[in-house]
């Protein structure tokens, strides 16, 4: 079956996925490609995805506050709203997405959009809000939701009373999907509320005639005969009524009331005999079903129609018996859920897994009480409470955790601080040694130096040190007096000396300029170090005028934290009570409910026993 969580997150996933820009195309599937732009919003969804809304909540706002979302802020606030709502916030839930509505969206968005909140209110029971958002959608939705629209408009209009409006919508319904059963079923069930059994009894005839091809078809198809059949007997037609009845099957969810209204059936054109056989079949089921106690009082009733007093009067003292045992049990129940030990049972396994709209609870404690509780448990309004009180109790448990992480904070805070104390002096110690003022004068000299340089030429001063020395030992040898000598010798000395020179000048003026440009871009290099180290003693110098500080406001805020999560765990401690008062308001009246109506059955049966004996007292009286 198609639950309504199911529904509601693919709807939601359906309208996330619309809101953002399609990046890519991955292959014939047309699926698009989600791209995150803001790592903040992928680590939300990462918790979304893994069903921990309530850190996706806390980190989504977290967020939110620190403007954090640059790419998908509208994404965002639309995945807000769907997380509010797994809490059951669905007013603030709706004011998102009003807001979000109220902005130039894209008309598809904005469609769906107003129809998850038509669907919203809808459950809620705001059916007037309900209408309003249905009336908004200006467009006509994707096949499958467009059909759940209707659906949803013609559901409205039965809970209101309306059923004319209702009828005519789903007389003119055309969507050829599943969609149509229901349809044709509501239908009907409006025919029949507005006095049409008649052509209603068309409709549900063909509905409970269906093959079925799953189990919530083959559900619905039981509903529908289950209805016409209890249509037709309140219509005084109780042999029109068995046919839809016994198509009902006996092992589904309404084969109960399908067994009572075939006795009832064939009893209203006293056949009691043929009434006897559904009747007898009931008597061995749940007890707790309202069709099996009434069967209890029925078979007596048929076997007296039938002239066995004495087996009906045995049937109605064991039905007394019954009755009485039920109601000690249900006493026993009501004490039990006063108490609030069945809930804490409840939660007792998963405390910490998924929260929210979309949590179910799987098995009932395992207690004999525990059956009583299967009906309410069907019931919208006791899940939704039972959800919100689990929901209080993880928050309260999240608190708590939270406040044993204070001391945790508080020693890293202490830990960082002392760090700080002793790296204090070496860093001091350090910037001391270090005379950037200094280095930028020297890097000034050499600026200068260079431009004089290159001013005269001089292109020995950028020569290597080889090429210094080299230079110095033919300046040696041009000083040396022995060479001044007018001899062959001397002279080829002094022709060698001067090539040298020469070939050495000339390299050196070659490279003059590249040697120049490199150590021009050194010297720039370094002045851009500089400014980079002037820039970094500044923060430094800030770091440690402002550090101080911000460990003296870490300080206030970690102290800060536990008055605060006090302060929310009364708060949530108070909801808690009000919560688990409201549970145990709702189960204990369902279980007087059951009560009172155990307390009938009996008072009925033991007048139906005094009548039994009454008949027999006479007919002995008589006989003498």
């Amino acid at each position: 079956m198609i639950t309504r969580a199911a529904i509601t997150l693919s709807l939601w996933l359906s309208l996330l996925l619309t809101a953002w820009p399609p990046h890519a195309h991955a292959g014939d599937d047309d699926q698009r490609k989600i791209v995150v732009a803001d790592p903040q919003f992928g680590e939300v969804l990462f918790y979304f995805y893994q069903e921990d809304y309530f850190p996706a909540i806390v980190r989504l706002l977290a967020a939110k506050k620190q403007q954090q979302f640059v790419n998908h802020s509208a994404e965002a606030e639309l995945l807000l709203g769907g997380l509010y709502l797994s809490y059951g916030h669905h007013l603030r839930a709706a004011e998102i997405f009003e807001e979000l509505l109220a902005d130039n969206v894209n008309p598809e968005i904005r469609d769906r959009t107003w129809f998850f909140l038509a669907k919203i209110w809808q459950q809620r029971g705001y059916l007037n809000e309900s209408k309003t958002a249905l009336a908004n959608i200006e467009g006509e939705l994707p096949s499958s939701m467009e059909a759940e629209r209707q659906m949803l408009k013609a559901q409205l209009h039965i809970a209101s009373g309306e059923h004319d409006a209702a009828i005519a919508l789903l007389t003119n319904w055309t969507d050829k999907t599943e969609w149509a059963s229901y349809a044709r079923f509501n239908l009907g069930v409006a025919m029949v509320r507005s006095g049409q059994v008649n052509a209603a009894a068309q409709i549900l005839d063909d509905l409970g005639r269906l093959d079925p091809y799953n189990e919530e078809l083959s559900s619905l198809r039981d509903k529908a005969n289950l209805a016409l059949g209890y249509a037709y007997l309140q219509d005084g037609q109780p042999l029109a009524a068995k046919r839809p009845l016994q198509r009902v099957r006996l092992k589904g969810p309404f084969s109960n009331k399908a067994l009572l209204g075939v006795g009832w059936a064939d009893a209203e054109v006293d056949d009691y005999g043929r009434a006897l056989v559904p009747w007898m079949e009931l008597r061995n089921r749940n007890l707790l079903d309202s069709a099996v106690q009434e069967s209890m009082l029925a078979i007596p009733y048929a076997m007296a129609k039938l002239d066995s007093i004495s087996q009906a009067a045995d049937h109605y003292l064991n039905a007394i018996e019954a009755f009485y045992e039920e109601t000690s049990r249900l006493d026993k129940t009501i004490g039990l859920i006063e108490s609030g030990l069945l809930f804490d049972e409840f939660l007792a396994d998963g405390e910490r897994g998924s929260t929210g709209w979309y949590w179910r609870l799987e098995n009932l404690p395992q207690r004999l009480e525990s059956r009583y509780l299967y009906h309410l448990l069907a019931t919208h309004e006791f899940q939704e409470g039972l959800k919100n009180y689990r929901d209080l109790r993880y928050l309260s448990a999240n608190l708590d955790e939270w406040q044993g992480k204070i001391s945790v904070y508080r020693n890293m805070l202490d830990t960082r601080e002392l760090a700080y104390e002793v790296r204090l002096p070496q860093v001091n110690n350090s910037l001391g040694a270090a005379d950037i003022d200094a280095m930028v004068q020297r890097k000034l000299e050499f600026d200068a130096h260079l431009n004089s340089i290159e001013q005269s030429g001089d292109a020995l001063a950028l020569a290597t040190k080889q090429e210094f020395d080299l230079w110095g030992e033919i300046v040696s040898l041009e000083q040396n007096p022995l060479l001044e000598a007018n001899i062959p010798e001397a002279v080829e000395v002094r022709d060698k000396v001067r090539l040298l020179k020469g070939v050495l000048q000339w390299h050196l003026e070659k490279d003059f300029k590249s040697r120049l440009w490199k150590i021009r871009r050194n010297l720039r290099q370094t002045g851009e170090a500089l400014v980079v180290t002037q820039r970094s003693r500044r923060q430094v110098d800030e770091s440690m005028r402002d550090e101080p500080l911000l460990f003296a406001s870490f300080n206030q805020r970690v102290d800060g934290l536990s008055p605060r999560i006090e302060l929310i765990k009364a708060r949530v401690d108070r909801a808690l009570g009000h919560q688990l008062a409201f549970l145990q308001r709702i189960a204990v009246h369902e279980l007087q409910a059951q009560k009172q109506r155990l307390d009938a059955y009996t008072v009925q049966a033991r007048f139906a026993l005094a009548a039994i004996y009454d008949l027999s007292a006479t007919a002995g009286v008589a006989t003498q």
